[in-house]
């Protein structure tokens, strides 16, 4: 399942590591570095009516403010779940922000895989079930490693387009399980595109010409007729720690 989170961290670094270990994940992130961004990214989600924030990771101390103002705002409106991330260890500090509605409180510096775990449990006590996402994958002669952003086949590398790679990614981040046309069409091209089927039938025989040993008789990534696509089940398949 593809979550829009939303990221508040001011420290660059750690921001663009979670942006990128949270995208390989397929999720959409948005991410700010200020109270200021964090609100203007909630009035926006909010407003346009569209998925809406799924998660929160909020580091407190951001440079106009304290994050514990964010945790007031969106528990005064909404039980979206939210996870503290922060260097304070006071017992009495992480106390008082589980009081206040925070879900978690996760000490710096932390492991990408306890970040995930800790997102799932805090999902599923709100009734939504997010499994770990499949970021290694390979079966026979081809190879996909997600968090490396690299695809192999026969050991040698294979240049994908972005869009190739996008598409091939939310596959096997759901191996073995069928992925509507919509659904991809929607989480490689956006919302808009949900009816332009055109677009996979276009981008799915380009990645069966450079995937597949017979690309008319495709073995690794099967049409599911009426429905979508889906890429088999891996020999060696790897979800993300945690």
């Amino acid at each position: 399942m593809s979550l829009q989170v939303l990221l508040v961290e001011d420290d660059r670094e750690l921001r663009a590591t979670l942006r990128e270990a949270l995208t390989v994940e397929g999720h959409c992130v948005l991410a700010a570095a200020s109270l200021a961004d964090a609100r203007a990214l909630v009035a926006h989600a909010q407003r346009d009516g569209g998925p809406g924030i799924d998660l929160v990771l909020l580091d407190l101390g951001l440079p106009d403010g304290d994050g514990q103002a964010l945790l007031a705002q969106l528990r005064a409106r909404q039980q979206v779940p939210v996870i503290v991330i922060s260097a304070g260890t006071a017992e009495e500090r992480k106390i008082r922000l589980l009081d206040a509605g925070a879900d978690d409180y996760l000490v710096k510096p932390f492991g990408i895989g306890e970040l995930l775990a800790r997102m799932r449990v805090a999902l599923r006590h709100r009734g939504r079930h997010v499994a770990a996402a499949v970021i290694r994958w390979r079966h026979g002669a081809l190879e996909v490693d997600l968090a490396a952003h690299r695809v192999r086949r026969d050991g040698q590398d294979l240049h994908l387009t972005p869009t190739e790679f996008a598409l091939l990614a939310r596959l096997v981040r759901s191996a073995g399980q069928v992925v509507t046309h919509r659904r991809l069409l929607a989480d490689v091209w956006g919302a808009e595109a949900t009816e332009q089927t055109q677009y996979l039938r276009l981008y799915m025989g380009q990645l069966r010409a450079k995937l597949e040993d017979e690309p008319a008789a495709p073995r690794c990534l099967l049409t599911e007729p009426g429905v979508g696509y889906r890429i088999v089940e891996g020999d060696e398949a790897g979800a993300s720690g945690g």
